[in-house]
């Protein structure tokens, strides 16, 4: 099949689509998870954050599904960046947890996830807060936050394209950007 354009396109067998659902859901690695399983509650958590690097204004935005019940969050930070408001969206939806929760986190952010599930955290820790390069981490105050709360709530991570129709990850990119918007 060849779209307008010229370029090839195929579509995924529901096996194809079965291995990427399984790729895309991944936990984080041992010793960032809770020291105890998790029995609790299954939260579904979705996060996104917008940054107008000239101005250094701006916005995060979570939504949170319990049981049919949603509860939406958001705000905005001067002198910021992107990655400051991916992580901050993440961190004030689980703040808002009272109980151990497990929590599926749904983010276009792959520094966000690559963190959590390619052990970048654990990394960082062992090399004092410093990158492979030597560097120091970048947010270290957020990660620092958002790690122990993934020592109280058991996290998986969903990695989707932004941009790219997802309904929720939609909605909290809209909410991100209204938030930053906010701070002309």
């Amino acid at each position: 099949m060849t779209r307008p354009g010229g370029k090839p396109h195929f579509r995924k067998s529901a096996a194809q689509k079965a291995r990427d659902a399984a790729r895309d859901l991944l936990p984080i690695k041992a010793g960032i998870q809770p020291a105890v399983p998790v029995a609790g509650e299954q939260v579904d958590l979705y996060s996104d954050g917008a940054c107008d690097t000239g101005a250094g204004h701006g916005g995060w935005a979570t939504i949170l599904r319990y049981r049919g019940q949603e509860l939406v969050l958001s705000g905005n930070e001067r002198d910021t960046t992107n990655n400051r408001m991916e992580l901050r969206g993440l961190l004030e939806g689980l703040k808002v947890l009272k109980r151990p929760c497990q929590v599926r986190v749904v983010t276009d952010s792959q520094y966000l996830r690559k963190a959590f599930t390619d052990g970048w955290i654990l990394k960082w820790q062992r090399n004092g807060w410093k990158t492979a390069s030597g560097d120091p981490v970048k947010n270290r105050d957020l990660w620092e936050e958002l790690m122990t709360q993934a020592q109280t709530h058991a996290l998986t991570f969903v990695w989707v394209r932004g941009h790219n129709g997802h309904g929720e990850n939609e909605r909290v990119d809209k909410l991100a950007v209204e938030e930053r918007k906010k701070l002309r």
